[in-house]
């Protein structure tokens, strides 16, 4: 199936009209169980159905129509920025809706938590995503690729074009840097 999403991604890099429609099929299965894996997270009550996630993920990844995806791996590393602007998206609309209401949290699974945190609130997590981005963007990828996107080391370090011990350097150093922020914004 890997092939088959690289081939089809080359297709309609060049042009076929068709690819798009062959390639969704492919890779849905993989966008939901990213989209649920992230929504289990969040506990009993998601904020958001998983099929809402992945329809309103597919619907940016098919209007990117320049996009110019290199393969598997580079789709899905899109993907993972699609799923954490929605989320980011829909927290700040529920949070606005309640007028300033109480911050979004999300309890994150063991393997993927953020400095030992187990709940952390996405709007802060984004904030900070944003300010380690102006600091080192490799890590910022990192993190929403393991994160967002769900992938593993292995998938992370293909994505970005470097070794697994560099992603999981950055992955450690990231979610240090990530709670020492998270911790002096609770506390300031």
């Amino acid at each position: 199936m890997e092939g088959d999403v690289t081939r089809l991604l080359h297709d309609m890099r060049t042009g076929d009209s068709e690819a798009l429609s062959k390639l969704m099929p492919l890779v849905y299965g993989e966008i939901h169980a990213i989209a649920s894996r992230y929504l289990r997270s969040e506990g009993s009550t998601p904020t958001m159905a998983t099929t809402d996630l992945v329809h309103e993920a597919y619907l940016r990844l098919v209007d990117q129509r320049r996009a110019r995806w290199q393969d598997r791996a580079h789709f899905f590393a899109v993907a993972a920025m699609a799923i954490r602007r929605i989320l980011v998206d829909h927290a700040r609309a529920r949070a606005a809706a309640k007028r300033g209401g109480r911050k979004e949290r999300v309890a994150l699974e063991e393997d993927l938590r953020v400095g030992g945190e187990a709940n952390l609130d996405i709007l802060s997590l984004d904030e900070a995503l944003t300010r380690l981005a102006a600091l080192d963007p490799r890590k910022t990828r990192v993190v929403e690729l393991r994160f967002f996107g769900g992938l593993s080391i292995e998938e992370t370090a293909e994505a970005l074009s470097v070794s697994t011990a560099s992603v999981e350097r950055d992955w450690r150093l990231a979610k240090a840097w990530l709670y020492g922020e998270l911790r002096s914004g609770e506390n300031g």
